[in-house]
C-alpha cells in the first residue's frame, strides 16, 4: 500500500492531538511531523518528502493561506478550520479538501481518500509520461530539489549547480551563470543526501563539487569557473578514486 506522508500545522495542541489520533487510524497515512506554525512547516517541507498538509488558517504569524501562498509547489493540502468565511479562498488556492472544526472521522475520512486517490492519479499519469519519454528516447529523472531561501520554496534545477559550500548551519548553492548564491538553511549532510551521488561529491568539510563542472585540479585544488576549491586530506584519497586517479 501507498502511504501519504503527512504534515500537521496547527497552533493549538489539542487540534493536533485530535489530528494525530484521526491520522493514526487511517493505514495509507504516515503523520511525519506537528508544526505548530508556518516557519516550522516551511523548514520542514525543506528538509522531508511531504505528500499532504493538513493546515489551519487562522494562526499567528503567518496564517495558512499566506503560508500556502508562499510555496512555489506545494503538496496537496487540507484546510482544517473553524471559520467557514475562508472556504472560498481555499478552494481559490486548489486545496483537497476544506474541514470545519469540529472535524468527524468520516468526513475525515472521505477527505483522505479524495486526497489518496489524486495521488495516485499523480503516480499513474507520471508513469505513463515516463514510459512515453523513454519510447522517445529522452532522460526522464528527477532533475530539482526544493531549498527554503527568503521565506519561500525555491526550486533548484540539479544541472545548474557549480558547488556548495558551508557555512555552520547555513549552506550557500551556487549556480551556473549566476553570480548571486542562493543561501538557506541546511546542513550539508542534508544537501548531501538530495542530490544525485553519480554527479556529486564532497570534497571537503564545507564544500561539496559537482563532478561535471569540474575543469582542472592542481595541487589538491579544484578549479570550477573562477574558483579554486580546496580537496581535504580526509576526503582526497575517496575523491581520486572517485576520478580513476588512486
Amino acid at each position: 500500500m501507498i502511504k501519504l506522508n503527512c504534515l500537521a500545522v496547527d497552533d493549538e495542541s489539542l487540534a493536533l492531538d485530535l489530528l494525530e489520533d484521526n491520522i493514526n487510524k487511517v493505514p495509507f497515512l504516515n503523520l511525519v511531523k506537528r508544526c505548530k506554525n508556518a516557519f516550522d512547516a516551511i523548514e520542514t517541507l525543506q528538509n522531508e518528502s511531504i505528500d499532504l498538509v493538513f493546515l489551519d488558517i487562522q494562526m499567528p504569524g503567518i496564517t495558512g493561506v499566506q503560508f500556502l501562498q508562499s510555496v512555489k509547489e506545494p503538496p496537496m493540502v487540507i484546510f482544517i478550520t473553524a471559520y467557514q468565511q475562508y472556504a472560498l479562498e481555499g478552494f481559490d488556492l486548489d486545496v483537497v479538501d476544506y474541514l470545519l472544526k469540529p472535524v468527524s472521522f468520516d468526513r475525515f475520512l472521505k477527505a483522505v481518500n479524495k486526497a489518496y486517490d489524486l495521488h495516485n492519479l499523480k503516480l499513474k499519469s507520471a508513469q505513463v509520461t515516463e514510459v512515453e519519454e523513454k519510447e522517445k528516447g529522452l532522460v526522464y529523472e528527477t532533475d530539482s530539489i526544493f531549498v527554503n531561501a527568503d521565506y519561500s520554496l525555491v526550486k533548484v534545477k540539479i544541472s545548474d549547480i557549480t558547488y556548495i559550500e558551508g557555512l555552520k548551519d547555513y549552506i550557500k548553492i551556487h549556480l551556473e551563470g549566476s553570480t548571486k548564491p542562493i543561501v538557506t538553511r541546511m546542513t550539508m549532510k542534508a544537501i548531501e543526501e538530495k542530490l544525485p551521488t553519480e554527479h556529486f561529491f564532497r570534497i571537503h568539510k564545507s564544500y561539496i563539487v559537482a563532478m561535471p563542472k569540474i575543469e582542472s585540479i592542481r595541487n589538491l585544488k579544484i578549479k570550477i569557473g573562477n574558483m579554486q576549491i580546496p580537496v581535504s586530506e580526509h576526503y582526497s584519497e575517496e575523491f581520486f578514486k572517485r576520478i580513476g586517479q588512486s
